[in-house]
Order: C-alpha cells, then structure tokens, then sequence
C-alpha cells in the first residue's frame, strides 16, 4: 500500500510537469500591434510595466505599440499607417484598446447605418425578379462614435485582411485631476452629450459582431472597479488619477487578455 501511494503521488507531480511541455498558448512568440491612448502608450507614466510588457515575458509576444495619450477612435487609421510603415505585413495580430477618450470628450454615439429603399434581384422559390428592399450603409463619419469604430475597422481590416484583429472594451473610470484644463469626472457622471461610458463599451462589444471581430470584454472581466475606495490600489493616484492603473492594475489586465486569448486563433 505504502509503494502504491509513493507511486502515485509521483505521477501526480510529473503530470503539470508534462502537460506544461506539452501546451504552448497559441499566441505564443506571435509579432502583435497594439493601438489605444494612454492606457496602452509606453510613455505614461502611471505605470513602468504595461499589460503588453506582461504579454511579452510571460507569452514572449513581440509587442508593436502605437498607443498615443489621449487619442481616440478616429487615430486608429493613423496607427494602422504607423504600424504598416514600420512592419508591413510581418506582424500576426492586432490588438484595438480604446474609446475611454472618445466619452471623456463627448463624442456623440450615433448610428451603425443610414437605411434607404432600394430594388434589388432576387428569386426566393420563385423566378428571380426586382423587388423593394431596404439597404443599409455603414456610416463612415468622424463625427460620431459609431461613425468612427466602422471607419476605423473598415480601415484596419482592408489593409490586414489576413490578420486576427481584436477589440478589447474600456475598462472602468473614476477621477482623473491633471490640471485646471483637464478635469474629468467619474463614469458615474454623464458626458457632454448626456452618455454615460456603458453606452461606449456597448458600441464596441456591438461592433464585433458587425465587423467579424473578436471582443475581449476587460470592462467585465478584469476586475478593476475604481469607484470603490478599495480598488485605488490598482491605480496610479486615489486622489488624483484612477483613470490609470499602475503595475497591479495592468498585471490583471494582462492576466485576463492572456486567459481570453487562449480561445482566439492567430491566422
């Protein structure tokens, strides 16, 4: 009996051992562009290790960051130029972590598509035929949020047809006090166009489906709440900026986007 249990707990401690050797995570060593504002740019300060920096030492993904502070939705376009310019084609996926800008600034959430009436041919169990139909475009204007996500994706996809591109949600936001010019309030409060910041990360869990695009939720799953007192330790200043989170904060960032990433193929 005592063999025995010696035996087995042998195997016990071999099988991680051996399951380790065996699984490789799919993004593993993959080149991956990453566009967003502040939360991802390597020169903010709020943080000295980014949840990017964390993707690399623990999946050895070799990061391209195009981050830029306080962009919003409508740099995508020039992102993708940038990463194109530097890399071409020799990247495997791109990573869209954006929109807390386009609420801080108002930006109106408009409309995925105008309608308009329109004959079409078809044959649906009967001789092919002109019939009324209503047809929608996407509307591709900097002028709205919705407007901005189809160009922006419209763009992106165009130029890397063959690429996985993935959209990760805006996480939560309480107060960011930078100065007297640059005061912005809690999520809890309304925008200058009267939206909240759900409506925002709404839009772009809507927009994967849209668009074909995968959507990592960090909003839900990552777990930072910085309207508790109790989670300003994930950010760079409970008094001033929890906006940002600091190294903890994008440590469950990165510990999250690497969980959902293991159900998303690279091409």
């Amino acid at each position: 009996m005592k063999r025995l249990l010696t035996l087995l707990l042998a195997v016990s401690l071999a099988v991680p051992a051996i399951s380790q050797t065996l699984f490789q995570h799919p993004w593993q060593g993959k080149r991956v562009g990453y566009f967003g504002d502040s939360i991802t740019d390597p020169r903010n300060k709020a943080a000295n290790k980014k949840y990017w920096s964390y993707l690399q030492d623990w999946l050895q993904i070799a990061p391209y960051v195009y981050g830029v502070s306080g962009r919003q939705w409508n740099d995508i376009p020039r992102q993708t130029d940038k990463l194109k310019a530097e890399h071409g084609d020799d990247v495997d996926a791109i990573l869209i972590f954006i929109g807390t800008n386009d609420y801080n600034a108002g930006v109106p959430i408009g409309q995925w598509f105008t309608e308009v009436s329109e004959q079409v041919m078809a044959g649906i169990h009967e001789p092919k035929h002109m019939v009324d139909r209503r047809h929608r475009y996407p509307v591709m204007a900097d002028s709205t949020y919705r407007g901005r996500i189809n160009r922006a994706l419209d763009y992106v996809k165009r130029m890397y047809p063959g690429k996985q591109v993935v959209l990760l949600t805006p996480i939560h936001r309480a107060q960011f006090y930078a100065n007297d010019q640059n005061w912005q309030p809690r999520e809890d409060y309304t925008n200058k166009c009267g939206e909240y910041i759900d409506a925002y990360v709404q839009s772009v869990k809507e927009a994967g489906n849209l668009w074909a695009v995968p959507v990592i939720d960090l909003n839900a799953l990552c777990g930072l709440y910085p309207l508790m007192d109790e989670h300003a330790e994930f950010f760079n200043n409970a008094a001033t900026d929890r906006l940002h989170p600091n190294n903890e904060g994008h440590r469950r960032m990165a510990l999250t986007i690497m969980q959902q990433l293991l159900a998303l193929p690279v091409f």
